[in-house]
């Protein structure tokens, strides 16, 4: 089934998307681990097979990518599994596990996706905490190897791939430098590389790729040998029918032949100053009809409403999960989005990376004085949003709209619930002001104002203050 649904995939999408559409011959053998990512994801573009997917299918295609190279079973199991459970085996021996991690790291950055957040965890995973764990598990001599002491081509070429994006940090930058170097000695006289001593196909494949993604040239005087490069060794690779092999003396090989053509586009790409890996980031969707699992839920209206203005996203093209969470990343993402604000990227949160999918989002609602932090200069994009801090926010956002954003009695407005009184002090007015203005929801019978808030109810509110700022 897996093998059929990508043959359809590349037989049904118009040519100008094959690049896009390639990808999903390996991504589509992880069809099994699908159910997984709408557990942690809105989906938010369920056109594109390889973006909807979200996170985990693509990061558990890639390991099995790595692991059908190496011939491994276990690999891509442990990945799918770190993955769904947030965290990583940090018992794993860094060179063991170093595949999982490069992967799971392009397959975030390819689509701009957060980390799935798993509060049972031991450890939290992070895109700094991928990064730190690869860079801890380079060699001396500056490369990377599954298993062995010396660098080798096809994991060092991946682990660079990885790390491309990260470069302003200084201790990547220098690892960069180093593996780049590692490169450098142990290409062939022929331009060529190879991986366990055996030159292939695939080996020089990973290079080209890693080569494109750092911006490096082929005619770099650092990789040609003897007037060849990398890509002039893959290109001996080559079948007259357009397919390639594995080994020279091989036959057609269809991972060598994906490889090749993959690389080829990076090259390709990077003539232009594009990157493989950067697909574009999700795009929210306008959404006609409705979930099947609102149908009669009180909110359905607000829902479907905000959902066909491309505000919210379903958690697949036809669920919602009304009552599942949402991180504060996602919340500011909605809010920006329901205020019609620009993205615009911030470095004023350390735990707000310049890679992450939310980083616009957070700055345009840091700009609109919508967000502040958690303090410590951290924004917690991770943690689940609240029901106080929800509100907070809406009130400060309810000020780009036109509306004073200040209650004009909280203590009247907040009498009708019991507990009012555990509501944080930074959160009485803000809860206050959405209750005079009917932010909340109407049937509300208590504030539980440190709750985790579910999907069903954000959508309520921010249809509600866009309704009281007269915008719907």
């Amino acid at each position: 089934m897996p093998l059929l649904a990508a043959v359809l995939l590349l037989a049904l999408k118009p040519a100008r998307e094959s690049l896009k559409y390639l990808c999903n011959l390996v991504f589509a053998a992880s069809e099994a681990v699908n159910a997984y990512a709408y557990d942690y994801f809105e989906v938010s573009d369920a056109a594109s097979p390889v973006l909807a997917l979200g996170l985990l299918v693509t990061a558990a295609a890639g390991v099995l990518l790595l692991a059908y190279l190496r011939g491994s079973k276990i690999v891509p199991l442990l990945a799918a599994l770190a993955l769904a459970g947030g965290e990583i085996w940090f018992g794993l021996t860094p060179p063991a596990a170093v595949n999982v991690l490069i992967f799971a790291l392009l397959a975030l950055d390819a689509g701009q996706y957060e980390v799935p957040v798993n509060t049972d965890a031991k450890t939290q995973a992070t895109r700094e905490l991928y990064v730190q764990k690869i860079l801890g598990s380079q060699l001396s001599d500056g490369g990377w190897n599954i298993a062995g002491t010396a660098a080798e081509a096809d994991l060092t070429a991946m682990a660079l791939q990885a790390l491309a994006g990260y470069t302003a940090q200084a201790s990547v930058k220098t690892a960069i430098d180093k593996g780049v170097a590692a490169l450098f000695k142990i290409q062939g006289a022929d331009g060529g590389f190879s991986t366990g001593g055996a030159a292939t196909c695939e080996s020089n494949a990973q290079v080209l790729v890693a080569l494109a993604e750092l911006g490096i040239s082929l005619d770099d005087s650092r990789f040609v040998k003897n007037g060849n490069t990398a890509l002039d060794a893959l290109l001996t690779y080559a079948n007259a029918d357009g397919s390639f092999r594995h080994a020279l003396d091989g036959d057609a090989n269809e991972m060598a032949t994906e490889q090749a053509l993959y690389a080829l586009a990076a090259v390709k790409l990077a003539e232009s100053g594009k990157s493989l890996y950067k697909m574009d980031a999700p795009k929210a969707d306008t959404q006609s009809g409705t979930f099947r699992d609102v149908v009669g839920h009180k909110n359905q209206k607000a829902i479907e409403a905000l959902a066909e203005k491309g505000v919210i996203n379903g958690m697949t093209a036809d669920t919602f999960a009304p009552d599942a969470g949402l991180t504060r990343a996602q919340f500011c993402a909605i809010v920006v989005r329901a205020l019609g604000l620009s993205q615009e990227k911030t470095a004023e949160f350390t735990d707000v990376l310049q890679s992450d999918w939310f980083c616009g989002f957070v700055g345009a609602a840091s700009k609109a004085g919508i967000v502040n932090g958690v303090g410590n200069g951290k924004f917690n994009p991770q943690g689940a949003i609240t029901r106080e801090q929800a509100a907070t926010m809406l009130a400060r956002a309810s000020k780009t709209l036109g509306i004073s954003g200040e209650a004009k009695d909280a203590d009247a407005a907040l009498k009708a619930y019991p507990d009012a009184a555990k509501a944080s002090s930074y959160a009485k007015d803000a809860l206050a002001f959405c209750a005079e203005h009917n932010i909340l929801e109407s049937d509300r019978k208590e504030l539980r104002p440190g709750e985790a808030i579910c999907r069903c109810e954000v959508a309520q509110m921010v249809w509600n203050l866009l309704a009281a700022a007269g915008e719907v």
